[in-house]
């Protein structure tokens, strides 16, 4: 029988955008521009390390010659990419809260250092399903993550809410059936989430 379920994004949802802080203060330091260094970081990475085909060292290798970095400057750059990540507290509190009567799922476009960014801040227990890009093979918004998503969860599209801060993520999601929310800030997230869990716990009565 198929659970309501909650899936949701990392960055710039569960973990507030840091890349443009990034960007800027290597900018200033480079000589050239945000969109450069943003375009270092991830032009191309779609098809590479988002999806597990080359592995992060190798991506950095890539990152460290379009931006023409020594090493100290390199192992900065990723320290500052791949530790400064913050985490929402109140959606944490709110997915935390959901279980164990609405299963819930992170789905994520990331790189292989998000697993050890989600221990290092106690998160690894936080879903019932944690569906990494990196790790399955496929991206969003490739419907084969929402798929496989649900099908750990063991829901069904019309019974799951997907969050995320890309548009075109969600309307994949929407385009299988699920609920989908663009999430441009806490409360109004917090809010759909608890709206979703009404509109079950009514249906189930």
């Amino acid at each position: 029988m198929s659970r309501p379920a909650v899936l949701i994004d990392i960055g710039g949802v569960l973990s507030p955008d840091h890349l443009p802080a990034i960007a800027d203060d290597w900018a200033a330091r480079l000589g050239c521009t945000p969109a450069d260094v943003l375009a270092a970081l991830f032009g191309g990475n779609d098809d590479q390390i988002l999806i597990g085909r080359v592995s992060e060292d190798a991506w950095w290798g890539v990152v460290r010659d379009r931006l023409r970095l020594g090493g100290d400057q390199l192992a900065a750059l990723r320290a500052d990419v791949t530790l400064s990540r913050t985490w929402d507290p109140a959606l944490v509190a709110a997915l935390r809260a959901l279980r164990p009567s609405i299963r819930t799922a992170i789905v994520s476009n990331a790189w292989p250092s998000m697993r050890p960014a989600l221990q290092r801040a106690g998160l690894l227990d936080l879903v019932d399903a944690l569906v990494l890009s990196c790790e399955v093979g496929c991206a969003k918004p490739d419907p084969r993550i929402y798929e496989l998503t649900l099908h750990r969860l063991a829901s069904t599209p019309t019974d799951a809410l997907f969050i995320d801060d890309t548009p075109t993520h969600v309307a994949a999601a929407r385009t299988l059936g699920l609920a989908g929310h663009i999430h441009t800030d806490t409360p109004g997230t917090l809010a759909r989430i608890a709206e979703f869990v009404r509109a079950h716990e009514d249906g189930g009565r």
